[in-house]
């Protein structure tokens, strides 16, 4: 099965692309969002990587060339960043597949070692309802090892060139859980940190405490006007 097949996007204005594994029908199936800029494209959360995300996005056009003001210069690509929210294996399953990846600095360790326990590898052969490639089992899959090239803080910028992303460390799902603010355009781009349903709060490195401080944070945000669009773990829109 090619990268074509195996991933759907659509367009949901303001350069931000939905992207999803298609095949891949669980709960659990995260969102994968594009964020395009002026000076450069960032990948937030990567799915299962049972296919190449990166070959999937040229392959569909979703990427513009260089070419601008300090840019490269013919059929070069703009950098392309691909941004973990956190190393649970259905954001991080794919972060192997790119030359940049940013992950938070309390699981760069648990993504460097490709720690399983840490990344919560839980997949079975039902969720995968076409196999993507011959003779393929879930129990073949890993979250592989990966040696982030960005180390991210709180309050970290991602400069996209006519944008730029604001990380806001909410750890609570996980001790390194990240959401990603667009201040000027009031979106947040939350992981697992948001989601349209019960908050799951008992895998490890999970704490209840954090996470009540988080949602408190996260109410704050509104209040001040500060977020009016979420991208969320499973919506196809931001709302």
């Amino acid at each position: 099965m090619s990268a074509l097949d195996w991933f759907a996007h659509k367009p949901l204005g303001g350069g931000i692309y939905w992207i999803q594994e298609r095949f891949y029908e669980s709960g659990n199936r995260a969102n994968i969002w594009l964020v395009r800029g002026s000076q450069r494209d960032v990948v937030i959360d990567t799915g299962l990587g049972l296919r190449s995300l990166p070959d999937y996005l040229h392959s569909a056009g979703l990427l513009r060339p260089g070419g601008g003001p300090g840019e490269a210069e013919g059929g070069d690509r703009r950098p392309l960043l691909a941004v973990a929210t956190h190393v649970h294996f259905d954001h991080a399953g794919g972060l192997h597949q790119f030359d940049e990846v940013a992950v938070h600095s309390a699981e760069a360790g648990a993504l460097l070692r490709g720690d399983n326990y840490e990344t919560v590898t839980w997949l079975s052969d039902s969720e995968v309802v076409r196999p993507p490639s011959p003779g393929w089992s879930a129990r073949q899959f890993r979250v592989q090892p990966v040696q982030p090239t960005h180390v991210l803080q709180e309050g970290d910028v991602i400069n996209l060139g006519d944008r730029q992303l604001t990380v806001m460390h909410m750890p609570g799902h996980s001790r390194g859980s990240i959401c990603l603010h667009d201040r000027d355009r009031k979106i947040l781009f939350s992981g697992d940190v948001v989601y349209d349903g019960s908050m799951i709060d008992w895998l490890p490195y999970s704490k209840i405490s954090d996470y009540v401080t988080t949602c408190e944070r996260l109410i704050e945000l509104v209040d001040r006007g500060l977020v009016e669009k979420a991208c969320l773990h499973l919506d196809y829109e931001c709302r």
